[in-house]
């Protein structure tokens, strides 16, 4: 079942997914895992209507997540990111994935966002099928170390 908006425990899920599935399939330190942490808390102290926090769940067991941030006061008011997209590994291939873009893409237009954003590297094949075919396209790419490691990171934009 998808849910939109914080319940308690969530940015733990999410923070916990992430530092776990990058530590073991892309050797991530510790850095990426704080990274997630510390600015998913500041996302979360300003959450507001044009902001999206979307979850899966399987009961109470926790299956993925997606979040649209469309408040960050380094944007431009049309322009939203799209942030922290995760699945467990009891969820990936399921369609799941899928249905949490959807209901980020249904925020996007709901709400009227010229533009959308999101940065992520080369490898993550899945996803990015799924982003294209939400209608994102890559937009730049380079080496980065800016996730605590050498990756080629990837910038997809998505226009109205």
């Amino acid at each position: 079942m998808i849910t939109r908006g914080w319940k308690p425990g969530l940015v733990g899920e999410v923070v916990r997914a992430h530092g776990a599935y990058y530590a073991r399939e892309w050797s991530f330190p510790a850095f990426f895992e704080a990274k997630v942490a510390r600015e998913m808390g500041d996302f979360l102290a300003r959450l507001a209507d044009r902001d999206a926090l979307f979850s899966a769940w399987d009961n109470e067991t926790f299956l993925g997540a997606l979040t649209i941030d469309g408040t960050d006061p380094a944007l431009e008011p049309h322009l939203a990111h799209l942030r922290w997209f995760i699945m467990t590994d009891a969820a990936r291939g399921r369609g799941i994935g899928r249905q949490l873009v959807q209901a980020g893409m249904d925020h996007l237009r709901r709400h009227d966002f010229a533009s959308c954003y999101l940065t992520t590297f080369a490898g993550l094949d899945a996803a990015r099928r799924l982003y294209e075919q939400a209608g994102f396209t890559l937009t730049h790419e380079a080496e980065a170390e800016s996730w605590g490691t050498a990756v080629r990171e990837q910038l997809f934009t998505w226009r109205r």
